[in-house]
């Protein structure tokens, strides 16, 4: 049985959160002390961390960023619930190293969906090989890594997603509204700025140590091409 961490020191989210997810059959830990969460994660390693932004003594935001930095828990996938609304807020929230942003009030369905999504049951494409090799760039399928040259690079479960998907086919453009549904899901409301956000994040993790592969088409999407000469800036950051 999967199990999905709450970490929410509001005891009605929490307790709304816990009913509709083991309603789903999920099994359910719930943590209301943001102090303990690092420790909690490492020690039941969830499939997916439900985690609010405004804990008391220590941020959500702060607590994605721990989280990521952890070699054994780094690709939990984790779902940011707030209150902040903001477009500024949600790139915030998705820099820090959350996949998806869901904002207070919710949608229980809507939830519910991301969560399912976000356990990736099902994967992207039925795995034959268990390399993927782009140039410079190979993606481990089997132990979910990613290396440049001798340099194995940090990627949210997200990125290596995007990135997996990319490779599958160089040189193709995707759009930003097949990547959404390929990536986070069918069901899933999120806005295509999403998609841009986390490209800039695996553009930047990818380009430490080596050229930029990946290629932005203005109003049309992206592709991993080894021609990047036409490239143009992501339009978030226009």
């Amino acid at each position: 049985m999967s199990l999905v961490m709450i970490i929410e020191d509001e005891e009605a989210i929490a307790t709304l959160l816990c009913y509709n997810l083991e309603k789903e059959g999920y099994k359910v830990s719930v943590v209301n002390n943001g102090l303990n969460a690092l420790n909690e994660v490492e020690r039941q390693r969830p499939s997916v961390i439900i985690l609010d932004w405004m804990l008391p003594e220590i941020s959500g935001i702060e607590i994605c960023k721990l989280i990521r930095s952890k070699p054994d828990i780094k690709t939990i996938p984790i779902i940011m619930l707030t209150a902040k609304t903001q477009e500024e807020d949600k790139i915030k929230g998705l820099t820090s190293g959350a996949d998806d942003y869901v904002t207070k009030p919710f949608s229980i369905p809507e939830l519910m969906a991301r969560v399912k999504t976000n356990m990736r049951r099902a994967p992207l494409f039925e795995e034959k090989e268990k390399y993927l090799i782009f140039e410079d760039i190979t993606i481990d399928l089997v132990e979910k890594k990613v290396k440049r040259g001798n340099t194995y690079i940090h990627l949210s479960p997200t990125e290596f997603r995007l990135l997996k998907m990319l490779v599958k086919d160089p040189g193709k453009v995707f759009s930003r509204e097949v990547l959404l549904k390929s990536v986070w899901g069918e069901n899933i409301f999120v806005e295509s700025r999403t998609v841009d956000v986390h490209i800039r994040r695996l553009r930047s993790s990818l380009n430490k140590y080596g050229p930029d592969y990946i290629r932005t088409v203005r109003a049309n999407g992206y592709a991993i091409d080894r021609n990047t000469n036409n490239n143009t800036p992501d339009e978030d950051e226009n």
